[in-house]
């Protein structure tokens, strides 16, 4: 997980466009930030979860950064069966280097990820969709909420939810963030040198979930798409 600068954060706003509804959620192949290729996954509307996630009964200890420099200003919030959080979006290329995801698209690429998949390579942020939650910390600890490598996630942004997996984790301080793949596939420009988005992003992650193996993003949409219609049927 990067900590990007304001100077980037504010680049990244300027730079995004709204998504087009096209036929595929695969990205577009070329340098990062071309044309995306996206198309809406499953069959829960963004509306529907985002009316169950409103408010927010804290279950952070603290507030997490969205970047470095910037005010703690972000809770992780409870919900049934789930914790979720509202922010920005980082784009992480780290993991197996690809095309789109290496050290000449991206100057802070590392080439592992915090959890590997099921042949023990690393994971890849261009390929697989998946989110960054921050390293177990005072503020916060993933694993006491029956979260983990795998769990499944429900990445909201407009009227596009996104299936990801707990991929990666980042510094103890700063929340949201997620792989090339994820943002490709919500419409947010991909780019790690200066591409995301700086606000309107919801992270719903479902506890005690978890996909094996974790790169099979078929799973993970199968799953995502039950518990996200558990919680908007909750009540």
């Amino acid at each position: 997980m990067r900590a990007r600068s304001l100077t980037l954060a504010a680049a990244a706003a300027a730079l995004v466009a709204p998504a087009p509804a096209l036929l595929s959620t695969a990205p577009t192949a070329g340098r990062p930030g071309s044309p995306l290729a996206v198309a809406r996954e499953g069959t829960v509307l963004a509306a529907d979860l985002l009316a169950k996630v409103r408010g927010c009964a804290a279950v952070s200890n603290g507030r997490y950064r969205s970047d470095d420099g910037t005010h703690a200003d972000i809770p992780v919030c409870g919900a049934p069966g789930a914790v979720f959080w509202k922010a920005d979006m980082d784009i992480d290329c780290d993991g197996r280097a690809g095309p789109l995801c290496n050290g000449r698209t991206d100057p802070l690429f590392s080439d592992s990820t915090a959890f590997q998949q099921s042949d023990g390579r690393y994971l890849s942020a261009e390929a697989l969709s998946y989110i960054v939650v921050p390293a177990p910390s005072g503020i916060w600890s993933y694993r006491d909420h029956g979260i983990g490598a795998g769990s499944v996630a429900a990445v909201i942004y407009r009227d596009r939810v996104q299936y990801a997996v707990v991929g990666d984790t980042g510094p103890q301080d700063i929340i949201g963030e997620a792989s090339y793949a994820t943002a490709a596939a919500l419409g947010v420009r991909p780019d790690p040198r200066g591409g995301g988005t700086p606000s309107g992003v919801t992270y719903i992650v479902f506890r005690n979930s978890r996909v094996s193996p974790i790169e099979d993003h078929a799973a993970a949409v199968a799953a995502g798409e039950r518990l996200a219609r558990n919680l908007v049927n909750e009540g």
